[in-house]
């Protein structure tokens, strides 16, 4: 999801941006990506979808490898337990149990709805990379819940598998969190917003333990991801990342 590197210098607010502000924008963005993922990462979680009339909750367990190897497996609740969504590079399929199919899911599938949620089935299984795919540009700095940031547009490369007109995304300075995430469409319409809160330290890493998203259209609607564990690096074979342990993985 390879970056190039620039040297951008603006002017923010009438006053030239000291020169630790100087950076280059995608080499911040691949920091906050390499923070979060790292070589390897195992978790479990809990996404509440949150409605004017109603809560789901949703337990998963989740693994990655690099850019190109996830694997994501439903808990609970019981009519979806053992629900998985795999990832293989570019290819990413859905497993079924309670109709044992798999199914391989075609870029036409990336915007829908990921079970009932306000997350896409492209923010689920990261077909596209916010480094690889997009060109970076430092709009300047500004504070999010009191923490200094950097704020980097994103627009898409020409031929990228992306969803998203534009993305702005604000990362902070001192542990590279990225504590808010505007995304766009490609008419330039604000169709989601996503907040890291909570920060915790989780296997050694300074984090947002929850990612709260709201979309901008649809009032009451917002959706919780809430990490309950998260190790990084610890060795997972290629072959972990399979249509047949997608089947068997518990």
């Amino acid at each position: 999801m390879k970056p190039f590197t620039w040297l951008l210098i603006l002017t923010l607010l009438g006053t030239s941006l000291p020169l630790r502000a100087q950076l280059d924008a995608t080499a911040i963005v691949q920091k906050a990506e390499d923070k979060l993922r790292g070589a390897t990462s195992k978790s479990t979680l809990k996404m509440t979808i949150v409605r004017p009339n109603w809560t789901r909750e949703v337990e998963m367990k989740s693994w990655s490898k690099g850019n190109d190897y996830s694997l994501t497996l439903v808990t609970a609740p019981a009519r979806d337990k053992g629900t998985a969504f795999l990832k293989r590079q570019k290819e990413i399929w859905n497993w079924q149990p309670t109709i044992d199919r798999v199914i391989k899911m075609p870029p036409s599938m990336m915007m829908q709805s990921w079970m009932g949620s306000d997350l896409k089935n492209d923010d689920l299984v990261r077909e596209s990379s916010i480094v690889e795919d997009y060109e970076h540009q430092l709009l300047g700095e500004e504070a999010v819940n009191g923490l200094a940031c950097y704020k980097i547009e994103m627009i898409p490369r020409e031929d990228a598998p992306v969803v998203w007109g534009k993305v702005i995304t604000w990362i902070d300075k001192s542990d590279y969190m990225q504590l808010k995430t505007e995304f766009y469409d490609e008419d330039d319409y604000l169709v989601n917003t996503i907040y890291g809160k909570e920060i915790k330290t989780m296997d050694g890493k300074k984090i947002p333990s929850v990612m709260e998203v709201v979309p901008a259209d649809e009032e009451g609607h917002k959706t919780i991801l809430a990490y309950q564990s998260l190790e990084f690096d610890e060795p997972i074979p290629t072959s972990f990342f399979s249509i047949q342990n997608m089947k068997r993985v518990r």
